[in-house]
């Protein structure tokens, strides 16, 4: 029997089940640590309206950050997701618990539910992952190619076995009919690199088969993913307003950098310090390193980070990209960047109004300038500030093409919430804790520059 088509009824079921669990834990624990030493004790539906709560708020959150996304995500940023999740929720209902008990309550029992909710989502995610692709197999995929590029897309998703198998390959230059009669055999399709007449034809044969079609956008598609529907008329139009985000949406964006900058710089100072001192005893150099770049509008401003390489590391002025085993990045340097330690005192930058929290990162005037030589459509990431981290970089790597990480940007631009600036911050702590490998054994024969820029 297919199960496929109840992958999604699967998923929301199972994710019931864990929140039944988790609430069902904070009702032991409320039940037997606070429910009876509050000031004035709630008679049974008081209680039921307390647990009620918390199982509200674990949605919220579960929902938020994709905690669910059963099969979706790998196992580890599953589990990575809950556990944030689960700490975010029983950080808020402490002092939630605490409101209605009028003082501060007893910690130790809060603590005591997280490790059990810390061990509920281990053991479930486990248990999930393993009867979710035994009932759903990765879908057997064709993949349309119009350039060799689709090489490298193929690449990247034969890293998800578990998702996505690809059996067979076909160029664009066969034509609609042979396409469509190797794709009857299949699943899904995977679109890369096709010319657009040829590709709507193969969307309107999926859609009438009901094939899944996994397509590699153009920018054009990004920019009408975030436009607007129009209902004044009996014709069908979509609004593209290609303006970045609109006034309220920099007010609240501007508010949040400006809260959440200053809290991790008071609480990162110590950080801050350490890494200050041990840049200055390794060669008695300057701490920080000053660059001219880009910023919302093509406003130039001058970038902080830590010393990461030797002094004079460019000292002709010409920009020069840094390979991973660069000799002029000193030993403190390979650490702070392992860690991306190096960029924390962008958070002045942020505090300043030059960049935000989260945005395209910062590039180079003149490596800018290049960039849109070849790919018109980048100075379209200048519609926000710079960011200190962004979506490019918590899913992209090192040495991800510039017209994929441009794209991610787009998507971030058009798709801004501030629900997303929360998510890719998460991402951000999980990137710097566990640094994602680069493609470049596997995608040599197609990248000549995968480096980082100092």
């Amino acid at each position: 029997m297919d199960y496929r088509k109840y992958r999604h009824l699967f998923s929301t079921t199972l994710g019931a089940m864990l929140l039944g669990m988790l609430t069902f834990w904070f009702g032991v624990i409320w039940e037997l640590y606070y429910a009876d030493v509050i000031i004035a004790p709630f008679f049974r539906r008081g209680n039921w309206v307390v647990v009620l709560i918390y199982l509200v708020l674990t949605g919220l959150v579960f929902k938020a950050y994709r905690c669910t996304k059963f099969g979706y995500l790998k196992r580890s940023d599953l589990i990575y997701y809950q556990l944030i999740g689960v700490t975010i929720v029983n950080f808020i209902t402490y002092f939630q618990v605490s409101v209605i008990g009028r003082h501060f309550m007893p910690l130790s029992p809060m603590l005591l539910l997280t490790v059990i909710d810390y061990i509920t989502v281990f053991g479930w995610a486990l248990l999930v992952s393993g009867l979710y692709f035994r009932l759903f197999p990765p879908r057997r995929l064709v993949i349309v190619y119009g350039s060799a590029k689709a090489a490298e897309l193929v690449l990247k998703m034969s890293s998800r076995v578990d998702k996505y198998m690809i059996c067979e390959s076909i160029s664009c230059a066969a034509g609609l009919r042979e396409i469509t009669k190797l794709l009857s055999d299949f699943d899904g399709v995977i679109l890369c690199d096709v010319p657009a007449e040829l590709r709507n034809d193969l969307l309107k044969f999926c859609c009438g088969h009901r094939l899944r079609a996994y397509i590699a956008p153009k920018i054009s598609d990004i920019l009408m993913r975030g436009g607007d529907e129009l209902r004044l008329f009996d014709t069908p139009l979509i609004l593209c307003r290609n303006e970045g985000l609109s006034p309220e949406q920099r007010f609240v964006k501007r508010c949040f950098d400006l809260l959440i900058s200053a809290v991790l710089l008071l609480l990162l100072s110590p950080v801050m310090l350490i890494c200050a001192l041990m840049i200055r005893l390794e060669d008695g150099g300057p701490v920080f390193y000053r660059q001219r770049r880009l910023t919302r509008d093509g406003k130039e401003f001058e970038v902080l980070k830590f010393r990461s390489m030797i002094q004079d590391a460019e000292a002709d002025g010409k920009p020069v990209l840094a390979a991973d085993n660069d000799a002029r990045i000193t030993g403190t340097g390979r650490v702070l960047r392992r860690f991306r330690l190096d960029e924390l005192p962008q958070l002045l930058n942020i505090l300043r109004g030059e960049m935000s929290l989260v945005g395209p990162r910062p590039e180079r005037p003149e490596l800018a300038a290049e960039y849109a030589k070849k790919y018109p459509e980048f100075p379209y990431r200048l519609q926000v500030k710079a960011g200190l981290t962004g979506y490019a970089q918590v899913t992209g790597t090192y040495d991800t093409e510039p017209i994929d990480k441009l794209k991610m940007d787009l998507m971030y631009i058009e798709q801004y919430s501030l629900v997303l600036d929360i998510q890719i911050l998460l991402l951000t702590l999980k990137t710097a804790l566990f640094p994602p490998e680069t493609n470049a054994e596997e995608f040599s024969a197609y990248h000549s520059d995968s480096n980082k820029k100092e």
